[in-house]
């Protein structure tokens, strides 16, 4: 039995034709991924500069808040209430005392850096 020649070929090649991959150029994975990289780069620029135009409005905002806050009120100092004569003779004679106390502590330490060195 004898098969004609074009119906070999034709059986021995259909299984081939079908698994053949178009061609589409040595580096057309490479582009897309070059293009998708691309992409991406250029989305991250733009968030990244909408990022910085917030940063900056945000700020102005808050500057512009500020400026247009009103000062607080100065107050005025508490008064001191007025001050007897007996209690203004007491603070006298207290830093009188004080400083008799002082100068009495201070004669103790000249004295003492007086002293003869042995």
């Amino acid at each position: 039995m004898r098969i004609p020649l074009a119906l070999s070929v034709a059986l021995l090649a259909g299984p081939a034709l079908g698994q053949v991959v178009p061609f589409h150029g040595p580096n057309a994975v490479g582009d897309r991924h070059r293009y998708e990289m691309d992409r991406l780069r250029n989305q991250a620029d733009q968030r990244a500069t909408f990022a910085r135009q917030q940063r900056l409005e945000s700020r102005l905002t808050g500057l512009d808040l500020q400026s247009a806050r009103q000062p607080e009120p100065v107050q005025p100092a508490p008064i001191a209430p007025l001050r007897t004569v007996e209690q203004a003779r007491a603070e006298r004679e207290a830093a009188t005392r004080r400083r008799e106390a002082t100068a009495q502590g201070v004669g103790q330490i000249d004295a003492w850096l007086d002293r003869p060195r042995r």
